[in-house]
Parts: C-alpha cells; sequence; structure tokens
C-alpha cells in the first residue's frame, strides 16, 4: 500500500511526456506505416530511460534537484539549461494547449465567435483561453498536493480508456495485422521518424522536471525514499511505453492504408482523429476516443504549465539569488500571459516556433543526456545510488545514439 500511496512524480511525468509525442506522432506512425515503427518507439524509449531516470534517483539520494546538480557541476551548466528552457517553454506551452484546446472544441462543441475589433475571435482560441485558467486556478490554488492526486485520475482514465479502443479496434479489424518492421527510404520518411523518435517519450529536460517533482512527494510524504521513487518512476515510464504502443495500434488499425490526410490545424486535425476513430469503429468510439485524446492533451497542459515555471524558479534563485520576486508564482503567470500572446499575436509564425522549439529539443538532448550521467555517476551522488554496470553500459550506448540522432537529424535539416 506505501508504494501504491508513493505513485505521483512517476506518473506526474508520464501526464507530461503522453502528449503530442503519444497522440499525434505515434498514431501518424501508425497511419503511414502500419506497426512498422514499433522497432523505433522501442528502442528510442530503451535509450533514453537511464537519463530520465536519474533525475528521481538524484533527487531522492541527495534531498534536491537536478538543477542544484547543474549548478554544483559548473554554472556555466545550469545557464546553459536557464536559456534553452527560457528560449522553448513559451511555443511548446501554446503548442500543447492549441491542440488541447482543438479537441475540447470538438468533444464539447462551438463556441460563437465573437469580434473584439477587427480580429474575430475562434471557437478554439475561447476554448484556449478556458483551458488555461482551469489549469491556472488548479496549480494556484491546489498546488502539488492537488496536481499529484489529479494526474492519477487522469493517468488512470488515459490508460483504460486507450486500452478500451484498442481491444475494440482488435476486435473489428478484418484481418491478421503485420509486424514487419520498416527502415524508412526517402527524406521524408526519414524526416518523420527523426520527429517522432525526438519527441518519444519526451524531451530529455523533462528528467529535471521529475527530479523538482520528487523533492516536492518527499517534503509532502517524508516517506519518498529512493527505493520509491524508482519504483513510482518505472510505472510511469511503462505507462508512457504502453499509450505509445496503443496509440501506433489505434492508428495501423484504423487508418493504415485510409489515404486520409491530416489537417495541420489543431482543431481541424482533432475532428479529422475523433470522426475517423467513430466512421470505422462505430459511434461508441467517439467518447471513448474522446476521452483518451482530450486526458492525454490536457496532462501535458497543466504538467507542463506547472513544470517550466517550477524548473525558472528555482533556476532563477540558483543564479541570481532572486527568490522572492521571481518565484513560482512570478513564472507561471509570465508563461499563461506568453502563451496567450504568441496564440493571438504570432500564430502566424507558429510553425517555425515549433520548429526551432522542437529542433532545440532535438540537438540538446546529449547535453541532458551526458550532464544527467555525469551528475549521477559523480562525487555529488552518494556511492550507492550510482547507476549499476548495466545502466553504466546503457548509458554509453545511449549518448552514442543521442549524438548520432541528433547529427542525422542536422544533416536532414540541412539537406531539406
Amino acid at each position: 500500500m506505501t508504494k501504491l500511496k508513493n505513485l505521483g512524480p512517476g506518473l506526474l511525468f508520464a501526464g507530461a511526456a503522453i502528449g503530442v509525442s503519444h497522440l499525434v506522432q505515434s498514431t501518424r506512425a501508425g497511419a503511414d506505416f502500419g506497426m512498422g515503427l514499433l522497432w523505433a518507439l522501442l528502442l528510442v524509449n530503451l535509450f533514453k530511460y537511464p537519463f530520465f531516470q536519474y533525475g528521481p534517483r538524484y533527487a531522492t539520494a541527495t534531498g534536491e534537484s537536478l538543477l542544484e546538480g547543474y549548478n554544483k557541476l559548473g554554472k556555466g551548466v545550469l545557464a546553459s539549461y536557464y536559456i534553452l528552457n527560457l528560449a522553448t517553454m513559451f511555443t511548446i506551452q501554446t503548442a500543447v494547449t492549441i491542440v488541447t484546446a482543438g479537441l475540447a472544441s470538438n468533444l464539447f462543441g462551438d463556441f460563437e465567435t465573437f469580434h473584439i475589433g477587427s480580429k474575430t475571435i475562434s471557437s478554439t482560441e475561447i476554448y484556449t483561453v478556458i483551458i488555461l485558467a482551469i489549469c491556472l486556478f488548479l496549480l494556484i490554488l491546489g498546488k502539488y498536493k492537488l496536481l499529484d492526486r489529479l494526474m492519477k485520475i487522469i493517468v488512470i482514465t488515459l490508460t483504460i480508456s486507450t486500452l478500451i479502443a484498442v481491444s475494440m479496434a482488435l476486435l473489428k479489424y478484418p484481418e491478421p495485422l503485420s509486424f514487419k518492421q520498416i527502415i524508412p527510404a526517402n527524406g521524408l520518411e526519414m524526416a518523420f521518424l527523426i520527429a517522432f523518435m525526438g519527441w518519444m517519450p519526451a524531451p530529455l529536460d523533462v528528467s529535471v522536471w521529475q527530479s523538482l517533482w520528487a523533492i516536492e512527494k518527499n517534503e509532502e510524504t517524508k516517506l519518498y525514499s529512493p527505493k520509491s521513487a524508482l519504483f513510482d518512476f518505472n510505472i510511469g515510464y511503462l505507462n508512457t511505453i504502453i499509450i505509445g504502443i496503443g496509440f501506433l495500434f489505434l492508428g495501423a488499425l484504423v487508418m493504415f492504408h485510409s489515404g486520409e490526410t491530416f489537417s495541420n490545424s489543431a482543431s481541424v486535425f482533432s475532428g479529422q482523429l475523433i470522426n475517423m476513430y467513430t466512421k470505422n469503429l462505430g459511434n461508441w468510439a467517439y467518447i471513448i476516443i474522446g476521452i483518451a485524446a482530450f486526458t492525454t492533451m490536457f496532462s501535458t497542459t497543466l504538467t507542463t504549465l506547472d513544470a517550466s515555471p517550477r524548473a525558472m524558479a528555482r533556476t532563477t534563485t540558483l543564479l541570481f539569488k532572486k527568490s522572492s520576486r521571481f518565484n513560482y508564482s512570478f513564472w507561471i503567470a509570465l508563461l499563461t500571459v506568453g502563451t496567450l500572446f504568441i496564440f493571438f499575436f504570432m500564430a502566424s509564425e507558429m510553425g517555425l516556433l515549433i520548429k526551432i522549439a522542437t529542433i532545440l529539443s532535438f540537438i540538446t538532448a546529449p547535453f541532458y543526456a551526458i550532464i544527467n550521467y555525469v551528475l549521477i555517476s559523480s562525487k555529488h551522488t552518494p556511492k550507492e545510488w550510482h547507476p549499476s554496470k548495466k545502466l553504466h553500459v546503457l548509458s554509453w550506448l545511449g549518448i552514442v545514439f543521442l549524438i548520432g540522432f541528433s547529427l542525422w537529424y542536422l544533416v536532414v535539416i540541412v539537406n531539406s
């Protein structure tokens, strides 16, 4: 019972990770390649595993987050994190909130549009404001404790609804499903593979969030030991893999060879996604897929809105010693306002901003992998919580994989 009670940060990790990478990228991978990219999903989850795990391992072994650890490795390391997070946090928050708003619009119905001056306010824009307001209300009033409890309900709902949808889709599929694995052959397919693997299950800087949540959990329960943290993390990480495979299955079972072209518009894509499931599986799928898709994106919106301000507040304190002014409330307010500003006034540049954020996430993955590995293996971590020989080997292989992966990505970008 104690282990189950101590579940929290691992499920928050799952909530943050299971988002665009799962709902959009895994579904598209299944739609375009069937089950042919299952190898890629499993491989990238394997190679990223140790670097995510080092977040809660370090936090519970030392009583401090990875940010304090980065500071011990050198101010330059922490300053690099600060700049990178500041460069991407607004765009990422805007992207996940827009997709959530698009799903809400399709599930709960559209609002009537209205005008402010010469600008027409759409239903998706209204839902964006509502969703951000709800998330802000939950986080400011409920703080970590409410987030922890709420995420357990969300992740359980998401898992059950996804598994039900996959089971029903398998029952209706008329022929044996092919598991022949595919290596992408042309530039477009390679570019998709890189995008698919790059944010699966999440960008590596989420390990910092995980360490901060682990500290919060330990302050709340006083029983969140390194063993509890690793058990919790493994449950959350396994959940992200299962949900990723689930959406890959759904894409393969419902959309493979359908000829459907997905829109880049959040609201249109959301409608296409839900309507295609309904058309192929029956009306029962509307509510099940709708719940799975909306909880996927709402959990990401909520956890991202909590984690980035939490990380920026702590980093600001460590770098500038200004905790009173630039605290969590300041950063969450700034992130909310910045997200709305980008959405309402820079919508035409959204594609470019997301591309920049994605590129930064991809090419900085080796940076986070190396510093997390160096920190967990250093004198700053108690020796009994250093990685095992197997984890050392997996870490070395993971670093080589991520460096090669980032170089490959840059080559594809230059040649595209």
